[in-house]
């Protein structure tokens, strides 16, 4: 299994947001048109809870609508206004350094099933840059203001009216300034889900809030999150994914003041580190995001890193290859040169290949 990891950067949506969609949206499209019933939104419904929920927001959703010549399908999954269900794993903490904070967290899915990009814009003026999620969303990133935020799901199948999860992301990350903002935002906007969205500030201010479509959201002071909320509500999904071994893991780094570097090494060793893909349930990838600088770096089993800059970003472009024994870099399948290894630089990015998600039934 193999996936090719990229970084692109535009200011304004254009050829990295067109290279993003056609990747990602014959996946996409059949997950979202497959799962539609009686629920599914119109058009001009999806228009009304952008404009009443994410008023800031709502002009650029038509930019990206228009940019790639979307149809009705296509501007109704990029309001991410009551999608299909979607579930995705994740373990997320806050480490402490000097400097400021670091958020850190895996992405655990089926490899296959993520948009590997990290994409950064400045759409609306603020420079955000964080891994790409349903096309427009992210889930995980950091902003020019000093905000770094990442997701886990929540371990509940409730479904309600509200955003999917990653189109709230990219709202938080766009609008807030720092962990205040973010909170205030999670407790106003209506998600479809239940998710832990862990946020921290250049400030070292962070707060970990447990949103869901039933009921307020939960702020708590945990500096990280696994797959449950108050508790295990889903058994079998629970001991699956292992979420309250690899809570109890996350407290304990948490007591020691585990620094960022040593962070990331732990996160990727068990139990913290998943090599079941089979079961979509395998890291593929571990970021770490450094609000006070603005930093951000994407790591793999083997020790290979990327690292990117919200003020100097570089394109990149890298192959990585999962199996039992966790996920290493590959030589380039077009130019044949050793994979990029820890600080050095990436080469100019290609064009993404196709994205075939099927969320909704992943876990």
């Amino acid at each position: 299994m193999q996936l090719d990891f990229r970084g692109l950067t535009e200011t304004a949506p254009g050829d990295a947001w067109r290279a993003v969609f056609a990747r990602g949206w014959p996946g996409w499209r059949a997950w979202f048109l497959a799962r539609e019933g009686a629920a599914a939104p119109r058009l001009d419904e999806a228009e009304r809870a952008l404009k009443r929920h994410m008023p800031e927001i709502a002009p650029l959703w038509r930019k990206l609508v228009d940019a790639v010549d979307g149809d009705d399908d296509a501007a109704r999954f990029l309001s991410f206004w009551n999608p299909p269900r979607y579930l995705v794993g994740c373990s997320q903490l806050v480490a402490t350094e000097d400097a400021g904070p670091v958020l850190i967290r895996n992405y655990d899915l089926n490899p296959e099933m993520n948009e590997s990009t990290m994409l950064h814009t400045a759409w609306r003026g603020r420079r955000v840059m964080g891994m790409v999620d349903g096309l427009s969303g992210l889930a995980d990133g950091v902003n020019d203001a000093g905000l770094a935020a990442s997701l886990a799901f929540g371990g509940r199948m409730q479904v309600g009216r509200g955003f999917g999860v990653p189109m709230i992301m990219r709202y938080m990350l766009e609008l807030c300034r720092d962990v205040q903002d973010a909170v205030d935002l999670l407790r106003r906007v209506p998600s479809h889900m239940s998710y832990n969205i862990t946020v921290a500030d250049r400030a070292g201010a962070w707060k970990t809030v447990f949103i869901a479509p039933d009921r307020p959201a939960i702020v708590s002071d945990r500096r990280g999150a696994t797959n449950h909320q108050l508790g295990v509500e889903m058994p079998g999904h629970g001991r699956m994914s292992h979420t309250l071994e690899r809570e109890r893991h996350l407290e304990e780094m948490a007591a020691v003041e585990i620094g960022g570097g040593a962070a990331v090494e732990d996160f990727l060793r068990p139990p913290l580190f998943s090599t079941n893909y089979d079961m979509a349930f395998g890291t593929v990838y571990t970021a770490a995001y450094r609000p006070a600088s603005g930093e951000a770096a994407l790591s793999w089993r083997d020790g290979t890193t990327l690292r990117w800059r919200l003020d100097a970003f570089e394109p990149a472009e890298i192959a990585i290859a999962y199996s039992a024994r966790g996920s290493k870099a590959l030589r380039s399948r077009k130019t044949g040169r050793p994979p990029i290894h820890q600080r050095q630089a990436a080469g100019a990015a290609a064009a993404p290949r196709r994205h075939s998600a099927v969320h909704g039934d992943s876990l």
